[in-house]
Formats: C-alpha cells, sequence, structure tokens
C-alpha cells in the first residue's frame, strides 16, 4: 500500500500564491506518475497536473497552465505543487494521486487512472 499525505493549503488574496506537498510512505516503488486533482463540493475531480516519476515530463490543465508547477524530490519521496497569481476560481480541495503502472499521455487527467490518493488539502483564494 501507499499512503499519500497532502501539506501547505491556506487561506491566500487573489494573486498570491502557496506551494502544496505531497509525501508517499510505504510501498512507493513503482509509482510512476504522480497528480494533482482538484474538486469543490458537489463538483466532479478536475485534473490540474502530473509528473512522470521517472523523468521530467509534466503536464497540466489549460486553466493552471502558466501559473502552476509541478515539481519532485525523489530523496523525500514528494511532489510538489508551486501555485503563482491564484484566482478565486482556484478555490477547491486540492488531492494528490499516484498510480503504479505507467500511463499513457492521454491516460493522465482522468482521475480513474489513479489507484492512491490523499485526503486533500483546502484551498481558499479571497477576491
Amino acid at each position: 500500500q501507499v499512503q499519500l499525505v497532502e501539506s501547505g493549503g491556506g487561506l491566500v488574496q487573489a494573486g498570491g500564491s502557496l506551494r502544496l506537498s505531497c509525501v508517499a510512505s510505504g510501498r512507493t516503488f513503482g509509482t510512476y506518475t504522480r497528480g494533482w486533482f482538484r474538486q469543490a463540493p458537489g463538483k466532479e475531480r478536475e485534473f490540474v497536473a502530473a509528473i512522470r516519476w521517472s523523468g521530467d515530463s509534466t503536464y497540466y490543465a489549460n486553466s493552471v497552465k502558466g501559473r502552476f508547477t509541478i515539481s519532485r524530490e525523489y530523496a523525500k519521496n514528494t511532489v510538489y505543487l508551486q501555485m503563482n497569481s491564484l484566482k478565486p476560481e482556484d478555490t477547491d480541495i486540492y488531492y494528490c494521486a499516484a498510480v503504479r503502472n505507467p500511463l499513457a499521455t492521454a491516460s493522465m487527467t482522468s482521475s480513474a487512472s489513479y489507484d492512491y490518493w490523499g485526503q486533500g488539502t483546502q484551498v481558499t483564494v479571497s477576491s
């Protein structure tokens, strides 16, 4: 089993920045892809960003491209989501996710492709 724990959420004014962290523990070998999703109450979980653990390929939703950056730190088994120029519409619960098997690029944006999920961290952007 793989356990994922997010941190770094909070309240920030529009235009501000936050950095989310996701630490993996347990049987973390073979977690080929790590991703971030977000979800508002009553809405479907939405893809934000993903990174292949074995390389430097990164993927972003159009809504966050140019503002958010996903990165990973091997030694700490941690993935980060640096969020800049935040907007009120970025307000959501943010979840990190991991999957053991390599994913086709087209599958990386689907929440159904991921095996493991964190508990979520709230991000609130005030106008």
